[in-house]
């Protein structure tokens, strides 16, 4: 393979305006190193189920979409291979921040995992948590 040719904060940055999913969902980056990428989405009622919580595909999309980012940062374009999410708790909130960093990053693969957390009144409360494999392009 190739060597890594990881992708800058400014890169994914324009990733995320010309991506109109995460717009449609409202992604943010908020924070960005090797490695470890945080994200997040301001919920609002079209991102809800029935019961009024967020959504799980879109927490899902946050898991996905920041353990690939994550990855990038280390080894350059990528997709997913797999994912697996665990809700643990409703997701009510302010924000939503997922926080993702690489667990090992091998030559094909990368292995990652993040965490989604539900923010009210200042408060974090775990709402998921997700291990995902990145595949190198």
């Amino acid at each position: 393979m190739d060597s890594p040719r990881p992708i800058s904060r400014e890169y994914l940055e324009q990733a995320l305006e010309h991506s109109p999913f995460a717009q449609l969902i409202g992604f943010q980056l908020i924070d960005f190193a090797p490695g470890r990428i945080s994200m997040e989405v301001l919920p609002r009622r079209e991102l809800t189920q029935h019961h009024g919580y967020v959504h799980g595909a879109v927490v899902g999309f946050m898991i996905d979409s920041a353990c690939a980012w994550a990855a990038a940062s280390l080894v350059g374009d990528v997709v997913t291979s797999e994912y697996k999410v665990n809700l643990l708790a409703p997701a009510i909130g302010d924000k939503l921040i997922c926080r993702s960093e690489v667990i090992k990053a091998g030559q094909r693969q990368v292995v990652t995992r993040a965490d989604v957390f539900a923010v009210r009144d200042g408060e974090e409360k775990i709402v998921a948590t997700g291990l995902a494999t990145i595949a190198r392009v």
